[in-house]
């Protein structure tokens, strides 16, 4: 289901990123990256991989230039959109038994 909040189309904005942990200065930057991540809303979906849901495309681009702000210096870091509807499309597997992902918190933003 495709949520519509006043006209605009809810996206959720994924961070894939593979960071090197090898020198103190490496493993600095990977935890100063992912806490960014932790406090501009991104949930921890596996290791590497947080995901954050945004009422709008033009919200997500506010998020997109947050992480592209504090990219480390070092490493890969992927930025994928994708509509709701693509997100609740995802099938999660825990060994070979299929399980419902966990649904988001409900969030409410007043912009």
């Amino acid at each position: 289901m495709t949520v519509i909040f006043g006209g605009y189309r809810t996206v959720w904005v994924v961070a894939l990123f593979d960071l090197p942990t090898e020198t103190p200065k490496q493993r600095k930057a990977y935890a100063r990256f992912r806490t960014s991540l932790l406090k501009d809303g991104f949930t921890m979906l596996q290791y590497s991989v947080y995901a954050r849901h945004c009422a709008s495309e033009e919200h997500a681009d506010v998020h997109r230039q947050r992480v592209r702000s504090v990219l480390p210096a070092e490493g890969e870091v992927l930025l994928l959109r994708m509509t709701d509807k693509q997100f609740g499309r995802m099938e999660v597997f825990f060994g070979k038994e299929q399980k419902q992902p966990e649904s988001p918190a409900l969030q409410y933003e007043l912009l």
